[in-house]
């Protein structure tokens, strides 16, 4: 934790809600079925994440003092229902490890089998948390799911070799229109 992070917080918290009245920037916006990418998620719009937006986990990635009060606490989240995996990362000169990225993709997999959201944040949902989700998309749309989702006819395997994944296409096969 920066000196210069804990000082920059308000004004740029603020200046992330002014931008949102202003511009046509949202302050959370649906990646896919589960996944939601955002910024702090406010006490005040809780229950709508919760009654609307089916949420049900949340991955923080942000420094403790940035959810001192404007966030609800793990103990609040679980009350209502919502688990919270926390990622400490530091804002500004800070990335989430390979590990902790990881371990957010794990939970979100998990709300994605119970056909629940989970929703990413830190303070703007502009870098530390769309590198987790961004990596989370990467996983998800390997080159199986994309097959499968397209409904690709003809033959096809998913072949392990070595530290490589490929797909191996009968050359006859093609996608349909």
């Amino acid at each position: 934790m920066s000196l210069f992070s804990k000082i920059a917080f308000y004004p740029t918290l603020v200046y992330n809600i002014v931008m949102t009245q202003v511009t046509s920037r949202q302050w959370f916006n649906r990646i896919d079925e589960t996944v939601i990418l955002g910024a702090l998620p406010l006490k005040q719009v809780t229950k709508w994440l919760i009654e609307e937006e089916n949420v049900r986990g949340v991955v923080s990635l942000t420094e403790d003092f940035e959810t001192k009060s404007l966030v609800n606490s793990e103990e609040e989240w679980r009350k209502l229902g919502v688990e919270q995996l926390k990622l400490q990362t530091v804002d500004y000169t800070g990335t989430p490890t390979q590990e902790n990225i990881q371990k957010a993709i794990d939970f979100i997999e998990v709300y994605r089998d119970r056909q629940e959201s989970v929703y990413v944040h830190c303070k703007a949902g502009r870098t530390r948390s769309t590198t987790v989700v961004a990596c989370y998309l990467i996983h998800e749309v390997t080159c199986q799911r994309f097959f499968l989702s397209k409904q690709w006819n003809g033959d096809w395997d998913f072949v392990t070799t070595g530290h490589t994944n490929k797909i191996v296409i009968d050359e006859r096969v093609h996608q349909p229109t």
